[in-house]
């Protein structure tokens, strides 16, 4: 069943690409909506329409129409490829470094004590990206830990898109992207590509086990039971509704540990949310109170 077309939906751009029409575009709002959880205002249309013109170009559609009942009628490989289109990945390595700084004075001592017993210390960057945060808490726990078997440490990393997954699993960057890292660090965590790989490094193998990458829809059902000691997920509430925050961070809380942080984007706030959490810095929040039964 089609899902109908405006008056515009048919017409060209003078570039010759198709117009989004109103309700395609309406329609895309809400598949992403309900399936990621991404609020797209009226603001965004031009945004979807260049973003989903490079799919139509690619499956050789001529009309927003046509992609669309694809959408409908292709299930869920085509609507990953959608969101993958609409998903914003900005990111860098040390990006807002207070975070980083926090990690490494407080937030893993104190897992380190508070797991003297177990050994086990659990670190969740959701919404990783291209992987620059996953391997950055890797590169601070490496330099706070003693990195023996004695201590179990794993960093997962997660994105709902995944293609940026494929290669933050790489682990393999331009120079330029890591231009703003001490040497010193380059020189202990990176190799340095030669020949093809010139202009290149690569997060060394003794880094980049230390984090284990998977896709993931932070609104799905999530496979992993915890507790985490540390959760990254910066920058991505900002494309949420209201509600939807509320519930992500009641989700973050069931699943950190007492005493565990939650670490969000410099434009996030979690203030005026009922959460079991205390601010204790910069978009950095404590974990209080009993553990949740789930």
């Amino acid at each position: 069943m089609s899902i109908g077309s405006s008056a515009r939906s048919s017409g060209l751009e003078a570039s010759g690409y198709p117009i989004l029409g109103d309700a395609e575009f309406d329609f895309i709002r809400h598949v992403v909506r309900a399936n990621a959880g991404i609020a797209l205002g009226p603001n965004k249309r031009q945004l979807v329409q260049s973003r989903v013109a490079r799919r139509l170009r690619e499956l050789g559609m001529s009309s927003f129409e046509e992609y669309c009942q694809h959408v409908r009628e292709s299930g869920p490989e085509e609507l990953v490829a959608l969101i993958n289109a609409l998903t914003t990945n900005v990111t860098s390595f040390f990006r807002e470094n207070h975070h980083f700084e926090a990690l490494a004075s407080t937030m893993l001592p104190e897992a380190m004590a508070r797991n003297a017993a177990s050994r086990r210390i659990r670190i969740w960057s959701a919404g990783c990206s291209t992987g620059e945060e996953a391997y950055c808490i890797a590169m601070v726990a490496a330099e706070v830990m003693p990195l023996t078997p004695r201590w179990d440490l794993k960093i997962l990393a997660t994105d709902i898109d995944s293609n940026v997954i494929e290669q933050a699993e790489r682990g393999i960057y331009p120079l330029e992207r890591v231009a703003t890292i001490p040497q010193s660090r380059l020189r202990r965590f990176f190799r340095r590509g030669t020949g093809p790989e010139a202009g290149y490094v690569r997060v060394r193998p003794e880094v980049a086990q230390l984090v284990t990458f998977r896709t993931l829809n932070l609104l799905a059902e999530w496979p992993m039971r915890g507790p985490f000691d540390v959760i990254f997920c910066r920058n991505v509430m900002i494309y949420f509704e209201q509600r939807t925050r509320e519930r992500l961070i009641e989700r973050f809380a069931q699943i950190l540990a007492p005493g565990g942080y939650l670490c969000i984007g410099h434009s996030e706030s979690i203030h005026g949310l009922s959460s079991p959490f205390k601010s204790v810095g910069q978009t950095i929040y404590q974990r209080v109170g009993e553990p949740r039964v789930r």
